[in-house]
């Protein structure tokens, strides 16, 4: 008989028969906010010269702030992209292009201060560079499960955007109530969630039997947090609030219980596959230890 699976990761690990969300650290952090400095810099100095000074300047400074704030999105789609298995790489090269409009503002700004073209040249190519190396270029290909081809990673990478697209709206609703316990109790069924989406990702034949949480289920939490948030923000229901932990709890032990089953499945078809290589050796001679 196939036996449970135990651990961090297993359904059942955390509390109210899902998983503890572990402590969730923004990639971009505080080094891509630095690079908001200098536009503003730009921008102040720009005005203690002559209209050509300060229409180089702000455009340079509106050249720095989209570069920081691209450089900042890229970091964060960075970071989505490692902690998964199975991922598709960015669609828009966020940092690369942070690269670019670093350069595309240095060079303005340089040429605003009085500096000749080669020069603003010269320190724009430097910008560029030194972006580059501070934060890296932007995941360049597709992340996919070993043993599967690319069609099924596409689908599997397709279908758990779509799934953290219904989490982080729910994460959005939920957050306008204002109430922390509400909050962590969404997170918990989050993390959850995202146990089952990583036992597909790591075999994508899970996917069928998986398909109805990932889409149907978490559509249908998603509208009911944006509902209950909408009422609750509005009058502080009691029994509305009891409904919808009730809610989340049976989301929660019904997810838990199929990422068990898909567990125990992958450990039942490893078993086969163990016995039937142990046949073959066996018949061709081979004898274990």
């Amino acid at each position: 008989m196939a036996e449970r699976f135990g651990g961090k990761y297993s359904p059942g690990a955390g509390k109210a028969h899902g998983i503890e969300p572990e402590a969730q650290v923004d990639p971009a952090g505080a080094r891509s906010n630095l690079l908001f400095v200098p536009g503003a810099i730009l921008a102040v100095t720009g005005f203690f010269g002559g209209p050509t000074v300060l229409a180089l300047s702000l455009a340079g400074a509106a050249s720095w702030t989209l570069a920081a704030w691209l450089t900042r999105e890229g970091l964060r789609a960075e970071g989505a992209y490692n902690a998964r298995s199975v991922a598709r790489r960015p669609a828009l090269p966020r940092k690369m292009l942070g690269s670019v409009l670093i350069g595309g503002g240095t060079f303005l700004g340089a040429l605003a201060h009085g500096t000749d073209v080669i020069g603003s040249a010269l320190y724009a190519l430097i910008a560029a560079v030194l972006h580059s190396a501070a934060f890296g270029i932007d995941p360049l290909v597709n992340k996919t499960a070993d043993g599967a081809d690319t069609f099924q990673s596409d689908r599997v990478a397709r279908v758990v955007d779509e799934g953290e697209a219904h989490l982080k709206r729910m994460t959005d609703a939920i957050a306008r109530t204002g109430d922390r316990k509400l909050i962590a109790r969404v997170e918990r069924f989050q993390a959850t969630a995202r146990a089952l989406f990583r036992i597909v990702e790591d075999d994508p034949r899970d996917l069928t039997a998986a398909r109805k949480y990932l889409g149907v289920y978490l559509m249908g939490a998603r509208d009911a947090t944006v509902k209950f948030a909408t009422l609750y923000t509005r009058k502080r229901d009691a029994q509305a609030r009891a409904d919808y932990e009730a809610l989340l709890d049976d989301l929660e032990k019904d997810f838990a219980a199929r990422s068990e089953t898909l567990l125990l499945d992958d450990r039942s078809d490893l078993t086969v596959e163990i016995e039937v290589l142990r046949d073959r050796l066996a018949r061709e001679g081979v004898r274990p230890e």
